[in-house]
């Protein structure tokens, strides 16, 4: 039994020794051997191997060490750690916007959609029901207005970071959203992501109709996916990773090899075996055991 233990601080806080040996003394309490820390970027990020907890103990005990810190904590084995895929959800992710909620905003319903969607994201409700009931509410919007709305997206901090990088090792990265094609696709171009997948808004001579071109991606689809990716380009599942906020990312984060739920619904946090609620996008990085002058900007 053994585990590599990453802790990481998020940009607006720092990471000390005193934080660190508090980490390395709570696996100690229960038998582990830890080795020497090793620092992937100094003050923010190291890892800690030790010998005798499996990951989940681990981190459970480094939590409990380090409650109150803005410090990420996300333990594994210590192989396959740099993934060979990436498989991203878009929105509250990738950018910080859920862009359908904005959508919303151009027929002064953009409280009440939103309010939709974040039930949709915690599970208390259909994912398909819920984009269908949404895009209802968009019908007569002009198609024009998608550029308007374009111009309120912004990259989560570490988003072309953690895609450069990647594919500078040799990963594919591809984008999965609920969201829709209109998005994505500029999202890939605008990050550099290999590929893109999302729903698609019905429009019929320039106007929105309020209807969804079926089948909707959901949940289902977002690990179908995960699973295809893998299998086109013969990456084992061990060396995959999948990142995402909602419900409907939960299945692709449970069956990756490294799942991360960022800044998640909570839900979703208590769901998956990996989180992120601190630090940006390059967390990730870490995770996977890149040092900081590894790092490749976008």
């Amino acid at each position: 039994m053994s585990a590599v233990v990453t802790l990481i601080a998020a940009a607006s806080a720092v990471l000390d020794e005193q934080a660190v040996q508090a980490a390395r003394a709570s696996l100690t309490a229960l038998g582990a051997d830890t080795a020497k820390p090793d620092w992937l970027a100094p003050d923010r990020a190291c890892d800690i191997t030790e010998e005798g907890l499996v990951p989940e103990q681990a981190e459970a005990a480094v939590r409990r060490a380090l409650d109150g810190l803005a410090v990420d904590v996300i333990a594994q084995k210590p192989g396959n750690r740099k993934k060979r895929l990436l498989v991203a959800d878009m929105e509250s992710t990738i950018i910080e916007q859920e862009m359908l909620d904005e959508l919303g905003d151009y027929v002064g319903l953009k409280d009440h959609i939103a309010a939709i969607t974040a039930r949709a994201m915690n599970g208390e409700i259909d994912f398909k029901g819920a984009v269908r009931e949404r895009v209802a509410l968009l019908k007569g919007l002009n198609e024009s207005v998608v550029d308007e709305v374009w111009q309120r997206a912004t990259l989560m901090p570490g988003a072309k970071t953690l895609v450069s990088t990647m594919r500078a090792n040799g990963a594919t990265c591809v984008l999965v959203s609920g969201g829709f094609r209109c998005f994505t696709e500029r999202v890939r171009q605008w990050v550099g992501f290999d590929d893109d997948r999302g729903n698609v808004l019905e429009v019929v001579n320039g106007v929105m109709t309020g209807a969804v071109v079926e089948p909707i991606l959901d949940k289902d689809s977002k690990l179908e996916a995960l699973l295809a990716y893998a299998g086109e380009r013969h990456v084992p599942t061990v060396e995959t990773m999948a990142v995402g906020d909602g419900a409907n990312d939960l299945p692709m984060l449970l069956a990756a090899g490294l799942g991360v739920a960022f800044h998640a619904k909570p839900t979703v946090a208590a769901q998956a075996r990996a989180r992120v609620d601190h630090g940006d996008l390059t967390a990730l990085l870490f995770a996977q055991g890149y040092r900081i002058g590894e790092f490749v900007e976008g």
